[in-house]
């Protein structure tokens, strides 16, 4: 019964470490040189979504941090070699969770007859908020103009988070998606 226990203890945690993971996604533009690229200037994407001030920030400061990593300097000028933009997304979903104890009698051949519909096992729910936030992330080549490198990472903001948590989740993300720049292209 204690290895059950403790087996049903490492599934849920298991479970759960995955459901928590950051996903991370990127597509670029094979023909585009990556190498040739050291200096970006923001831009704001149209009818992207809005944040409050301080979280514009941090999401900019988590950025410039991981962009200078990666070789790039800011720039306010124009003839920057690239445009940065980023979108923020964030949404809830319901997840309901049902447990079944599996006791109980249910439906079966007993004696020498049929034996009815009985009943089932214990079953026990709970519901509980997902907060999805995504931040995607577009470079621009200045000349001549066309998105050259596009990163999503998902289940990255959370405003119902603590400031420094969702500082912490910010920064692993953009680690994390700034890792596939620049892209390495195969021949």
């Amino acid at each position: 019964m204690k290895r059950l226990l403790t087996l049903s203890a490492l599934l849920v945690l298991a479970t759960a470490s995955t459901a928590l993971a950051q996903d991370v996604r990127y597509n670029f533009d094979k023909t585009a040189n990556f190498a040739g690229y050291k200096t970006y200037k923001w831009v704001t994407i149209k009818g992207a979504a809005q944040v409050s001030d301080l979280v514009d920030k941090q999401i900019r400061e988590a950025l410039e941090t991981g962009l200078a990593k990666k070789g790039l300097t800011k720039s306010e000028s124009d003839t920057a070699d690239l445009y940065i933009g980023y979108q923020p997304g964030i949404s809830k979903e319901k997840e309901y969770t049902s447990f079944d104890s599996g006791w109980g009698y249910g439906p079966g051949w007993y004696g020498g007859g049929w034996y009815g519909a009985g009943g089932g096992g214990i079953s026990t729910g709970t519901t509980s908020t997902i907060y999805i936030g995504q931040l995607a992330v577009d470079m621009y080549a200045t000349t001549p103009k066309n998105l050259v490198w596009r990163g999503v990472a998902s289940k990255t903001l959370d405003p119902e988070a603590k400031p420094e948590k969702q500082q912490k989740n910010l920064a692993k993300a953009v680690d994390k998606l700034l890792k596939n720049y620049p892209p390495k292209v195969k021949s």
